[in-house]
């Protein structure tokens, strides 16, 4: 009996994990699909007047109030605070024996922001100049490497502990995705990324974020089938 429970529940879990990285994969596709179209009218320097017309329209919205909260809200996606972010967490995941969460959580981090700086160094799109910026920064500008960090590693962290916590996933989710959301709007409200870096910053992070998860649960699901198999044995 115990057996035969063992195998339905193998079974389930096979079902399970075929269903995600289907949805993985169409996520992924897409993600690459609104890359290329992006990244195609960027070096046809064909968005600058959508890009202009969005710019200028949060331009009009501005406030001294807002643009402090819009500072704050860049600080969350800015590497050196995702980095110490995902250490605590790293951290943490050890102590809980959750050592594949924390690899694949470095690995996220570590892939972003090659990702975002790789893309960068091929694309090498100057940044907006439409008034004075906030923050000074030299480096290029498609995609956002605030976008594609945030994305992949706040993305990373909602996976993780909405596992860790399942009850509360939607509140998990939900948070994840207004905050990523803030951040790339926050780059675009302070003048210093044209809103197709932000969008191309998503699409190429939520791809590795993608790879990543499917890696994890892969290693994941091989445990559990190495685990399985040793319970079925023990029960002959």
């Amino acid at each position: 009996m115990r057996s035969q429970n063992v195998r339905s529940a193998l079974v389930q879990l096979s079902s399970r994990v075929f269903r995600i990285r289907v949805i993985g994969i169409l996520v992924s596709v897409l993600s690459l699909w609104i890359f290329a179209r992006l990244a195609r009218r960027v070096l046809a320097q064909q968005s600058h007047d959508f890009d202009t017309a969005i710019m200028l329209a949060i331009r009009g919205i501005h406030n001294p109030l807002l643009d402090q909260a819009m500072m704050g809200t860049t600080f969350l996606g800015d590497p050196t605070v995702l980095s110490i972010l995902c250490i605590a967490v790293g951290v943490w995941l050890y102590k809980q024996r959750h050592r594949s969460q924390a690899n694949t959580l470095a690995i996220a981090l570590v892939g972003s922001l090659l990702l975002q700086y790789i893309l960068k160094q091929l694309f090498t799109r100057e940044r907006p100049d439409l008034w004075e910026q906030f923050i000074n920064l030299r480096d290029y500008s498609f995609p956002s490497g605030h976008a594609v960090m945030s994305l992949v590693v706040y993305g990373m962290l909602g996976y993780i502990f909405a596992t860790r916590f399942p009850h509360q996933q939607k509140l998990i989710a939900s948070i994840t995705v207004l905050l990523v959301f803030a951040i790339g709007f926050s780059r675009v409200y302070l003048g210093v990324h044209w809103p197709t870096d932000v969008i191309a910053g998503y699409a190429a992070g939520a791809v590795w974020l993608v790879a990543c998860i499917l890696s994890l649960r892969s290693r994941q699901r091989r445990r559990r089938h190495s685990y399985t198999k040793d319970s079925v044995s023990s029960s002959r």
